[in-house]
């Protein structure tokens, strides 16, 4: 690859930015009218803009990032995560258009894309699932799926993504209710609003396993990361090791993502979630795309995952083998994002007056932000994110406090009052938390 352009924005685009010049090629930023100022249009080499702030009219239209790409004759493009990132679609056309997508196949993409489609997969592969359905049409097929599977059951949309269409029903009357819902906001969210159903478990851990793939046929783990602080499905902070599964859990996990990795003729960079229950493990879905919080890994392991997947996207094997990959120390990382938790969590937008991140050995700041830049309303709220590495979970959890009380973000509300409390509470000290423990924390569960 000779170019690379990044169909995304913040402090991912940033991230790939720095990746690309550390791989040597130059790479071009796309940018709505919003982010003109955008720290990631100034550090790329070009910058090209693709349209209005409303993300389907600039980062989610597929023609405008491929007319900037031949604008500017890129001939790869890396759509970071979240927008365009797991698009079947998006991948199929940079391939029509001989672009190299910086990422797996629009097929595996399609095939994995699809939540019900993948429990299907994982089945082939010998991979435990929670105890589900393949799909359901109607309130009729939920409610006769339902009783086979036992209440309570989770609503999923099969093309979900970040907590998106999911609901929870403890009975027929919810569940009938909760099937129209979730098609609605499937349809809405994705343009797609085919169902499946799962058991729901009550109080389990959320843990996920890192891949990488290449096309020599090399295919590791990069061990796991723990997610199980959530508010209302979306994750909050994460961490590696987790704290809270055996050493043969964990082994079986990563074993068992590997079969997965295989069986789906998978490529690139992925991460396969599941839920624990003890020292039971189950398949919920694979993200087919770099995760927000890959930097726990890089900290944890010592590898750039942005630049493996230049490396593997390129035709090249993976710089690493699965012999290299030790994991060393805790690495923990705090979602930073613009939203005030006293109000419950409403989003924060506005100009940053003064800024100050932290620093010192063993910490990481991955962000956009820059004093004077304004923090437009129209997406996510995640404007950053602290990493920290520690010797062992005792020196990570004391080396955050130090670090959380460094940052400093004036003129918006931030989340980091919020991390600076959970890392008091006792259930998170020992590691002792589950999905629905920052909700039950927060009155909200």
């Amino acid at each position: 690859m000779n170019k690379v352009l990044i169909a995304n924005r913040g402090e991912i685009a940033l991230r790939i930015v720095r990746a690309c010049r550390e791989f040597g090629v130059p790479s071009v930023a796309v940018y709505s009218d919003a982010d003109e100022a955008a720290l990631h249009v100034r550090r790329a080499d070009e910058a090209v803009n693709i349209g209005p702030p409303p993300a389907g009219k600039s980062y989610l239209n597929i023609d405008a990032i491929l007319a900037a790409a031949k604008e500017t004759n890129a001939d790869a493009i890396h759509p970071g995560y979240g927008f365009l990132a797991e698009n079947a679609r998006f991948a199929a056309a940079c391939r029509d258009a001989g672009i190299t997508f910086v990422g797996p196949s629009a097929e595996a993409i399609e095939k994995l894309g699809d939540k019900a489609a993948a429990r299907r997969l994982a089945k082939e592969a010998d991979v435990p699932v929670v105890p589900g359905s393949d799909g359901v049409a109607s309130p009729e097929e939920a409610v006769e799926a339902a009783e086979r599977i036992g209440y309570p059951v989770m609503i999923k949309a099969s093309a979900g993504g970040g907590g998106r269409g999911i609901r929870v029903a403890a009975n027929e009357e919810e569940l009938k209710r909760s099937v129209k819902e979730a098609k609605r906001e499937a349809e809405a969210a994705f343009g797609d609003g085919s169902l499946y159903l799962e058991k729901f478990l009550e109080n389990p851990r959320h843990v996920e396993v890192q891949i990488m793939a290449d096309h020599h046929g090399n295919a590791i783990h990069l061990h796991e990361r723990e997610c199980s602080m959530q508010r209302k499905r979306q994750k909050i902070l994460e961490e590696a090791p987790s704290p809270g599964i055996s050493e043969g859990t964990r082994a079986n996990m990563c074993e068992a993502a590997i079969r997965l990795t295989e069986e789906a003729e998978y490529t690139n960079a992925g991460t396969i979630e599941f839920l624990v229950d003890g020292d039971e493990f189950y398949f919920i879905e694979m993200n087919t795309r770099i995760q927000v919080e890959h930097p726990v890994t890089e900290m944890l392991i010592g590898v750039d995952l942005v630049k493996e997947q230049l490396r593997v996207a390129s035709g090249e094997p993976l710089n690493v083998t699965q012999e290299n990959i030790l994991a060393n120390g805790h690495a923990i990382e705090f979602r930073i994002n613009a939203e005030d938790p006293d109000m419950d969590f409403l989003p924060s937008p506005g100009e940053i007056s003064a800024l100050e991140v932290p620093g010192g050995p063993g910490v990481r700041v991955d962000s956009a932000l820059y004093a004077g830049y304004k923090i437009p309303p129209f997406y996510d709220s995640l404007i950053g994110k602290l990493i920290v590495w520690g010797v062992d979970r005792e020196e990570a959890i004391n080396r955050s406090r130090r670090a959380l009380c460094e940052y400093d973000i004036e003129g918006i509300k931030t989340t980091i009052p919020l991390h600076l409390c959970l890392l008091e509470e006792e259930a998170f000290r020992s590691g002792e938390y589950d999905t629905g423990y920052l909700e039950r924390l927060l009155g909200e569960g």
